[in-house]
C-alpha cells in the first residue's frame, strides 16, 4: 500500500528493514531506484532531510532487504553517510517512525540523540527490544541539521536499561550525540515534546 510521495507506510508482514542515508539527493535518488530494483523489497519511505541528505528505506524478508541496501551502496559508495539493516525489527519502531503512537505513562522520559537517522532508528530498536518502554517518537533531520532523536517512555527504571542500550547501539558506530532520562516530567513540557 502506496501512501503517497515521501510517506512512512507499515510493512505488513516485514521481517526486515534496511535503510541508506545518503550524503545528497541525486546520490540517494539513484541509490533508491537500484534498491528497488535489485530484489523483492517495498518502499517504506524515500524522502530528502536535514541538510540536503536523502534517506531510502526498505521493507521485506531479510535475504532481500540485505540485497537492496548491498545494491543501494555500491550504487554510491562516496555518497553513503550511513546504513543498516534490522531483521525482525520492533513493530512499535514504524509505528513511531510514521507518527501512529499515542503517548501512554508518564513516569519517565527518555531521549537518545545521534548524527544520522540510520543511528536512531537502529538505536530505536535496540531500545524497545532491550527493556518495557514506550517508544513515542523518532525524530528524523527535518530541522534538526542532520540530527535526529528518540523518545521513550515508561517506569524509570525501563527508560533507564532502554536509553543505555540504545545508546550502547548508536556509540557503535561512533553516532552518539547525547541521551537523557527525565524522571516525572513536568505536564507542559512533555505535552509540548510529545
Amino acid at each position: 500500500m502506496n501512501t503517497g510521495k515521501g510517506e512512512i507506510r507499515r510493512p505488513m508482514e516485514a521481517s526486515a528493514v534496511g535503510m541508506l542515508e545518503f550524503t545528497g539527493i541525486a546520490a540517494g535518488m539513484n541509490a533508491a531506484d537500484r534498491m528497488v530494483k535489485a530484489s523483492d523489497v517495498d518502499p517504506l519511505f524515500f524522502k530528502t532531510v536535514c541538510p540536503g541528505k536523502f534517506v531510502a528505506a526498505v521493507c521485506g524478508d531479510v535475504a532481500a532487504v540485505d540485497a537492496a541496501v548491498q545494491a543501494g551502496r555500491s550504487a554510491r559508495p562516496e555518497a553513503v553517510a550511513d546504513w543498516f539493516v534490522i531483521p525482525n525489527i520492533h513493530p512499535d519502531v514504524v509505528a513511531a517512525l510514521s507518527g501512529c503512537v499515542q503517548p501512554a505513562e508518564r513516569s519517565a522520559l527518555g531521549v537518545i540523540e545521534t548524527f544520522s537517522v540510520a543511528a536512531a532508528i537502529n538505536a530505536a530498536d535496540a531500545a524497545v527490544k532491550a527493556s518495557g518502554v514506550q517508544l513515542l517518537d523518532v525524530r528524523t533531520a527535518l530541522g534538526l541539521g542532520g540530527k535526529a532523536y528518540v523518545l521513550l517512555g515508561g517506569d524509570v527504571a525501563a527508560v533507564q536499561a532502554a536509553v543505555e542500550s540504545g545508546s550502547a547501539r548508536a556509540a557503535e558506530s561512533g553516532l552518539l550525540v547525547g541521551n537523557v532520562v527525565i524522571p516525572r516530567p513536568a505536564d507542559s513540557f512533555y505535552d509540548q515534546i510529545i
